[in-house]
């Protein structure tokens, strides 16, 4: 998985920022990047790249592109919206 954004808001930024990072430790070692976006600090690219709610995660690559929006604490549902349910720790 080559990129992935998470938008900064409150308290569910937080949650689904820790949610993505463990994810992505136990899952994508070494095989992700994760850029944050302040949609307050950054309202013109949040506009740009249709963030309108968050948090809000989208996967870049590989293609396809896939979104997902909330906390992402159901493991299962993130790991299959994001193709990786085959794949083990």
């Amino acid at each position: 998985m080559q990129a992935q954004r998470i938008v900064l808001d409150a308290l569910d930024v937080v949650m689904a920022l820790a949610n993505l990072t463990a994810l992505c430790r136990e899952y994508l070692v070494g095989r992700h990047e994760i850029e944050v976006i302040d949609v307050f600090e950054q309202p013109e690219r949040a506009l740009a790249d249709a963030i309108y709610l968050t948090p809000k995660l989208v996967k870049l690559a590989p293609l396809p592109t896939k979104t997902i929006v909330g906390t992402l604490s159901h493991t299962q549902t993130v790991l299959q919206a994001l193709g990786l349910q085959d794949r083990t720790p």
